[in-house]
Parts: structure tokens; C-alpha cells; sequence
């Protein structure tokens, strides 16, 4: 019987944190994801508006990230990822995200017992969430950072590129990642919100916390804009690796250096302890600088080749596994 491996929780949101579950899930069995809720487009965005959901598109890509390699995890891998094309009311929609809300609203129902009530409610969000985990036959856990929907607001520079050195806001998290203008910093409304206790627990128990690869201000950084979450993060006896992209994130860190990122991350959060950050060695142009600024944090540089060989910006998920199996074994 293999071991368990470490117990590891990775945040994050979208294709960054699909791409760290892709590799995590063939390193341990105990592996929670901690996802962003801020989603105000597509298919999450008009269930959310629709029915006051939590987004659910980021959480249906961390369970499709968990399915397993055989035939069944990958047909439904395939089943929720599908989008249905048509001209109705139902183009664009993933049938993941119909039956992640679908569940909440059964559970719900059956929480209240009179069948009025709203989805995503009576802790219906993370048992549904689970019953989905279990069709699938997910390697691990997925959980949201909050338990209730969240808008990402951004501090940008030249956000109207008439007036290039004006500083403004921008709201939603589909406006902040598409903004012409440079993002300073972002914030969350509500600034205060619940989050979810069960997700407070995995982080205080785990023996290692990932955050990245993905969208440095929508998918990274919210998660330590959510009070309750951050002093968990920060004080968990967790060690904790950032994994950083293979190149800037057009619209939101265009031009950013990876130890721009770092500093960064340390704006946002500046009692946050970092033990690894995780780098591609052929994308780090100047691996003194950026090891200068994994000092500043407190932790160590750990270069590795972890990019797909297309040539694309995408982790290959064997690589990463491997490189997280080295992080985790030191």
C-alpha cells in the first residue's frame, strides 16, 4: 500500500490551480484545493446573478483537475469540462457547473425542509461539492476560500488609457483580469467575508499550503484578502512553496519579472512566511534577483524543468509532480 503523502492544501483558481492539482493529486492522497469565489463571467457568472451562487466554474475545474487517469475519471473529467453549443439559453453553460448548483439547491431543500430554500445555503455549499468529488472519483478535496460570493476590486493605473498615470478602480474579476491599465493591488468586497470553516480547518492541519501557478491578482492574492483565511495562512504550522507562472499574465502582471511577483506577494501580505518558491529554469533570467527576493521572504529557490515542451506557458503535470515530490521530501 503506498503512503498517504503529506497533506497538502493548494490554492488558487482556473487553469493555475488545474494545473497544480494535475500534479499534486500523483503526489498525495491527502490533498485539499482552496478555491477563489470571485468569478463574475461566462456560465459561473450568470447562475451567480441568476440564482446567488457562489461562481462554481473554478471549483468545477479543481474537481475536473482531481479525476483520476483511468476510464472513468476521464470521461467525466470530459463530461463536467463540457460546454453545451447551441443558441439557447443553455449556450456556453458547463454541465459541471448545472450540477454543482443543482446539488446545492437539492441539499438546501432538504437542509430546510420546506423546499424554499435558496442554493449554496444551510452548508449545502461543501456537501455538494463533496457528493460531486465522489461521482468523479476525485483524488482530494475541493473547497471554496469563502461562503459567499466575492468581487474583486483592483487598484490600476492607466485604466483609461487616455490618462495614463490616473490611478482608479476596477470591479469584477473579468474587468480586472482584462484591464488595459497596470494593476497595483487588489481588494475584496465584501471586505470582511465568512469563510468557510471547513476550509480554516484543512489549512490549520496541513503540512504543506501551495500557492500557484495561476492569475497573480485574481486567483492568487484573493485568498489572502479574506480575514479569517490570511491569519490561518499565516499561521498555520504548514510550510508553505509558491509556484510561480512561466510568463506574465496578459492584462494583469504584463511586463512582471518573477521576483516581481514575489514582491508582490508580500505587498498583500507581509506576515506571510514563504519556505520554497518553485521556478522553471528556462524561464528565470536572472535567477540572482529572484533568489534575493525568496530570501526576503524567508525562504529558499528551488529551480526545476517543469514547463510542457510545446513551447506553450503550461506546466507539464509529470514535472511538476516531480518537482513537488523533491520540495516535499527536504
Amino acid at each position: 500500500m503506498k503512503p498517504l503523502g503529506p497533506k497538502v492544501v493548494a490554492l488558487g483558481g482556473g487553469h493555475g490551480l488545474y494545473a497544480s492539482l494535475s500534479a499534486l493529486r500523483r503526489v498525495t492522497d491527502r490533498l485539499t484545493a482552496v478555491v477563489t469565489v470571485a468569478d463574475d463571467g461566462g456560465s459561473s457568472g450568470r447562475l451567480r446573478r441568476e440564482l446567488g451562487v457562489l461562481p462554481p466554474g473554478d471549483l468545477r475545474m479543481a474537481l475536473a483537475a482531481l479525476c483520476g487517469d483511468d476510464e472513468w475519471g476521464q470521461t467525466w473529467r470530459d463530461v463536467v469540462q463540457h460546454r453545451f453549443r447551441s443558441d439557447g439559453d443553455l449556450r456556453g453553460h458547463a454541465v459541471g457547473n448545472l450540477l454543482i448548483v443543482a446539488l446545492w439547491e437539492l441539499l438546501a431543500e432538504q437542509a430546510s425542509g420546506s423546499g424554499d430554500a435558496g442554493p449554496g445555503t444551510n452548508g449545502s455549499t461543501v456537501a455538494g461539492l463533496d457528493w460531486v468529488g465522489r461521482l468523479l472519483g476525485a483524488h482530494g478535496r475541493v473547497l471554496p476560500m469563502a461562503a459567499v460570493p466575492l468581487d474583486i476590486v483592483a487598484e490600476v493605473r492607466g485604466a483609461d488609457p487616455s490618462r495614463p498615470d490616473e490611478i482608479g478602480q476596477v470591479r469584477g474579476q473579468v474587468a480586472c483580469a482584462s484591464t488595459p491599465g497596470a494593476v497595483l493591488g487588489v481588494s475584496l468586497v465584501p471586505a470582511d467575508p465568512p469563510a468557510c470553516p471547513e476550509t480554516i480547518a484543512a489549512v490549520e492541519d496541513a503540512d504543506w499550503i501551495v500557492f500557484g501557478p495561476g492569475s497573480w491578482f485574481t486567483s492568487v492574492l484573493p485568498h489572502l484578502k479574506v480575514p479569517a483565511l490570511a491569519r490561518a495562512l499565516t499561521s498555520s504550522k504548514a510550510r508553505r512553496v509558491v509556484a510561480l507562472n512561466l510568463a506574465p499574465q496578459p492584462g494583469e502582471t504584463d511586463d512582471f519579472s518573477p521576483q516581481r511577483h514575489l514582491e508582490v506577494l508580500q505587498a498583500h501580505a507581509p506576515d506571510l512566511r514563504v519556505d520554497v518558491v518553485l521556478a522553471d529554469e528556462g524561464v528565470v533570467d536572472d535567477p540572482g534577483a529572484l533568489d534575493k527576493a525568496v530570501q526576503e521572504l524567508g525562504g529558499r529557490l528551488e529551480l526545476a524543468g517543469v514547463a510542457a515542451d510545446d513551447g506553450s506557458p503550461r506546466h507539464e503535470p509529470a514535472r511538476l509532480a516531480q518537482a513537488f515530490v523533491q520540495i516535499f521530501s527536504e
